[in-house]
């Protein structure tokens, strides 16, 4: 058991906690029912329903929900409806959220899905510097779908980023010095 002022009081009778809450005013309140032996606290029952509320509460505003925004394509789709959609992906993997691209084929345009990859292929580019593929599914049935994870998150769930190697570009004045020499035989080696 512990007391109203958060110190060990030790193991208790049931009936020695609860007189003991009553000659302080207060509630007994089993905080670990699955400890051996139980855990119970003496305190205020509202307020401590109060503080873990509140608790609850601090713990909501600080979790991040991720959503799945889903952008549907066709293996025939022109540019100006290709780049609105495009720009509705970039727009949701700014806010964080994943997209889920669905491609469907129509009719008899699943005979040729090569049309609906070179559309597939050509988002996977234009995105590539915002989001990265976290799933491709594949073709199944009349659909083929990829799913993207902003640049962001996905850098969180890999292995941490590699330091970068850093090489200087050789200068103008040596790279002509190199082209002339090459141009020119060396007269003194003939």
């Amino acid at each position: 058991m512990i007391g109203s002022d958060g110190k060990q009081v030790g193991i208790v009778a049931v009936e020695e906690g609860i007189r003991k809450a009553q000659d302080e005013s207060l509630d007994l309140v089993e905080i670990s029912p699955t400890a051996n032996p139980p855990v119970c606290r003496i305190v205020n029952f509202g307020k401590y329903l109060y503080t873990l509320e509140k608790q609850e509460k601090e713990a909501k505003k600080k979790q991040h929900v991720i959503n799945i925004k889903e952008i549907k394509l066709t293996a025939h789709i022109e540019d100006h409806d290709y780049h609105t959609k495009l720009r509705s992906a970039i727009g949701f993997l700014e806010r964080g959220d994943k997209v889920k691209v669905t491609l469907t084929f129509r009719g008899r345009e699943v005979a040729r899905p090569e049309f609906g990859r070179r559309v597939l292929e050509r988002f996977r580019e234009d995105i590539s510097d915002l989001g990265e593929l976290e799933r491709d599914e594949g073709l199944e049935r009349r659909t083929i779908t990829l799913l993207f994870m902003p640049k962001a998150q996905a850098k969180k769930l890999n292995k941490p980023p590699q330091a970068a190697v850093v090489t200087s570009a050789p200068n103008k004045a040596q790279n002509s010095e190199n082209v002339k020499s090459a141009d020119k035989p060396d007269s003194s080696q003939e």
